[in-house]
C-alpha cells in the first residue's frame, strides 16, 4: 500500500544570502548583487572570510537595505576560505563560535544593530548537517552568545533534534541547486545543478507541497524555513530575482511570528 504524503502549501519563507566574503586582496564583488531580493545575510566574521572593513561595509549595506542580520561562522582557513574539514573538541568548537559570533554582535552594535541568527560556512556546515555532536556543540556555543539567536542548518533530522535537544531556535534551510537524498539529506558527493528553468520549478513545487525532488527521482517531504541562495553559482541574482518574483521573502523572526499569532 502506498503511503499518501501529505502536502502543506509554505506561505512564508527567507532567502538568505551571504556578505563579507572577501580577505584582503581577495574581493567578492558579486555577493552585494544579491542584497535587494533577500530577507536576511550572513555576514563574514573574519575566520574564513571577512576582513574588519569588508565586515563594516556588509553592515552598512544590510542596515540600508532593512535586512536581518546573522554571524556567517567558519573554520580558520584562510587558503581554503573554511572548505577543508577540521577534527576538533568540543571546548575549541565553542572558542571559534563564541569568538565569532561574539566579534560580529559587538561590531553590529555599533551601528545599532542586532544579530539575529547563525549560520555555519562550507565545511562547517556540512558537517554539521551530518554529524548530530558536532552540530549539537556549535548550538550550545550559539546558545551560550543568546539563548534568542536562530540557528541555521541543512532541513533535515539533524537540524530539528540539535534544536529539540539544545532548546535553541533553528531554521530548516533548503538549497535551490543542490542534490538530495531520498532521507532529504544533501547529497554533499554531488555537483551542484546550475539551471535556472529547473531551480525555479523546483521552488514551485517546494512552496506548493512543501516537498524536495530527490535523486531517486522521486520527492521528499521537508521543512523550510529560509532558503539559501549563492553568489557562486552562475546566473545567481537572475534566479533569486525571478525567485522573489514568485514569492516575497520574510525573515525568519517575522514567520515564526506569524505562525505564532503575534501577526496576521
Amino acid at each position: 500500500m502506498q503511503q499518501t504524503v501529505e502536502r502543506r502549501k509554505i506561505e512564508n519563507v527567507d532567502f538568505n544570502i551571504d556578505l563579507a566574503q572577501s580577505f584582503g586582496f581577495y574581493k567578492n564583488n558579486a555577493e552585494t548583487s544579491l542584497l535587494d531580493y533577500a530577507s536576511s545575510v550572513n555576514i563574514s566574521c573574519g575566520f574564513h572570510a571577512g576582513d574588519p572593513m569588508s565586515i563594516r561595509e556588509a553592515l552598512l549595506k544590510a542596515k540600508e537595505k532593512n535586512v536581518v542580520v546573522g554571524a556567517h561562522i567558519g573554520f580558520h582557513d584562510i587558503q581554503g576560505f573554511g572548505y577543508r574539514q577540521m577534527e576538533l573538541s568540543e571546548d575549541e568548537i565553542e572558542a571559534l563560535v563564541v569568538y565569532q559570533v561574539g566579534a560580529l554582535m559587538s561590531f553590529a552594535k555599533t551601528y545599532k544593530l542586532e544579530i539575529e541568527h547563525v549560520r555555519p560556512h562550507g565545511a562547517m556546515y556540512q558537517q554539521a548537517a551530518e554529524d548530530f555532536n558536532f552540530a549539537c556543540a556549535i548550538a550550545k556555543a550559539v546558545k551560550k552568545c543568546s539563548q534568542w539567536l536562530v540557528y541555521y542548518g541543512a532541513a533535515g533530522e539533524v537540524t530539528q533534534k540539535v534544536g529539540e535537544y539544545i532548546n535553541l531556535p533553528v531554521a530548516q534551510e533548503i538549497h535551490l541547486e543542490k542534490n538530495y537524498n531520498v532521507d532529504g539529506s544533501i547529497d554533499f558527493s554531488r555537483k551542484d545543478v546550475e539551471n535556472i528553468f529547473g531551480s525555479i520549478n523546483r521552488l514551485k513545487t517546494l512552496l506548493a507541497t512543501s516537498q524536495i525532488d530527490n535523486i531517486a527521482g522521486g520527492r521528499t517531504p521537508v521543512e523550510v524555513d529560509t532558503i539559501h541562495f549563492s553568489n557562486k553559482i552562475a546566473n545567481a541574482e537572475a534566479l533569486i530575482k525571478q525567485a522573489r518574483e514568485i514569492i516575497v521573502p520574510v525573515p525568519v523572526n517575522y514567520k515564526n511570528a506569524c505562525k505564532s499569532g503575534w501577526v496576521d
